[in-house]
């Protein structure tokens, strides 16, 4: 049995101020300052998700790569995507999960684009002949802006392209591939609850993916599929650093109850509980991580 020290979860992650950084979109993992932990020196397995296929979008950095690591260890297989220009993250992803022993399938594809989501499941299929989880995790947050007329109709089009309409194709193309047991995670936010406004067109979509988390929940409970979220807070990814500027990002995660965002090592247990079969009657639900800022 693994045994973990306890510790104040104050203290359990790093503090800000961060130094001063900001980046293009999308964001380089390597390029922050301090490094995100994914687990890749602390998450340890038990095999409770062994044989399992697992499907994860935006698998190569953030909260994606941590999932993908703990899945691993946990013994499932794992496909993820990446755009094109995010290999240099995706190949790392990609070595941890051979490094636990499971088979790896990086994808390129853009999931804003229906064609690119088809895809992906065809070639999970072809690899593996089944998908067992399928987390919904890649999203699109852009700049941070000063006022409601600067969010135009592109940038939001393509934001609910990404953050919402990849989750309706993908789960499409997927279920017939899906069997009783099978579970599907998406990834909402504390922003589908506490919205802020420079980033509105973001926050609005994950408001999007509570209601249909709820709604395909009870749409799939007749074919023993399961779907839930994770509402992450505060988060130390590429994501965040790409989206605010310096000053913001010297500080992000302060006004958590915690004090400092969550590493995305801590947010993995979670994906791993709903994707097992410890959570075999937990389905509709939305499980907050979001370091003591309440969920309605």
């Amino acid at each position: 049995m693994n045994h973990q020290a306890q510790s104040d979860p104050k203290t359990a992650g790093l503090k800000p101020p961060f130094p001063p950084q900001e980046q293009r979109t999308p964001g380089d993992e390597r390029a922050m300052s301090p490094a995100p932990d994914h687990g890749e020196t602390s998450y340890r397995g038990s095999g409770r998700l062994a044989g399992r296929i697992a499907l994860i979008t935006g698998g190569d950095s953030g909260i994606g790569r941590a999932v993908a690591i703990a899945f691993a260890r946990e013994g499932a297989d794992v496909v993820f995507t990446h755009l094109d220009d995010e290999q240099r993250d995706a190949s790392e992803t990609e070595r941890l999960i051979r490094e636990a022993g499971r088979a790896a399938a990086p994808i390129v594809a853009n999931v804003a684009h229906e064609a690119d989501c088809q895809a992906i499941i065809d070639q999970a299929i072809r690899r593996f002949g089944r998908i067992d989880i399928l987390v919904n995790n890649a999203a699109k947050q852009g700049k941070a802006v000063e006022r409601f007329e600067d969010l135009d109709a592109r940038r939001v089009e393509e934001t609910f392209r990404v953050n919402v309409f990849a989750a309706f194709h993908l789960i499409r193309y997927a279920l017939p591939h899906m069997r009783p047991g099978a579970a599907i995670i998406n990834v909402t936010s504390i922003q589908s609850a506490k919205p802020s406004a420079a980033i509105l067109d973001y926050a609005t979509t994950k408001g999007a993916i509570v209601t249909f988390t709820k709604g395909l929940a009870t749409s799939l409970a007749d074919r023993g599929i399961r779907v839930n979220a994770i509402a992450p807070g505060p988060v130390w990814t590429p994501l965040v650093v790409q989206s605010f500027g310096s000053e913001k990002n010297a500080h992000f995660g302060e006004d958590s109850p915690m004090k400092r965002p969550a590493q995305p090592a801590e947010l993995a247990p979670a994906f791993v509980f709903l994707a097992s079969q410890e959570s075999s009657y937990v389905t509709g639900e939305i499980l907050g991580v979001t370091g003591g800022k309440p969920m309605p």
